[in-house]
């Protein structure tokens, strides 16, 4: 081996990482990293304030849109069973006559509205007794 192959060899068995790097020292410190891990916490814990803001807006406007379909929903609803009144009334006028179709519209009506008043009951009664622990009762 000669003098040159000596004198270049030598420096690459002493190198360390600060020779690795091209653009010179490093340049981040432990309190460089920690103030950049910081600053990404903030990014993150802003970009998820506004993700769930924007997300509760969009909930918000739908739960808008949702509560109008359903007033309409059920207004239409109460329509449909007026019209099916109506109708009983008028298809059992000939057949029973008009208080005869009064009284059989009005009395099925009165006999679901009970039905339906005893099933709240019930369920109000197991609803109150689930949430004073004593267990749903039938």
């Amino acid at each position: 081996m000669n003098v040159t192959e000596q004198t270049t060899a030598a420096p690459a068995e002493n190198t360390n990482e600060h020779d690795l790097n091209p653009d010179g020292p490093p340049d981040s410190s432990l309190g460089d990293a920690v103030r950049a891990l910081i600053e990404d916490g903030q990014t993150l814990v802003e970009a998820e304030i506004a993700y769930r803001k924007a997300q509760a807006g969009y909930g918000l406007g739908q739960g808008k849109t949702i509560a109008l379909l359903l007033v309409l929903a059920l207004g239409f609803g109460f329509f449909t069973l007026l019209a099916l009144v109506v109708g009983l009334l008028l298809a059992l006028t000939p057949l029973i006559g008009v208080w005869g179709a009064l009284s059989a519209v009005g009395g099925g009506l009165l006999v679901l509205m009970i039905v339906c008043l005893l099933m709240a009951r019930s369920r109000i009664k197991n609803v109150v007794a689930a949430v004073n622990e004593r267990g749903a009762q039938p």
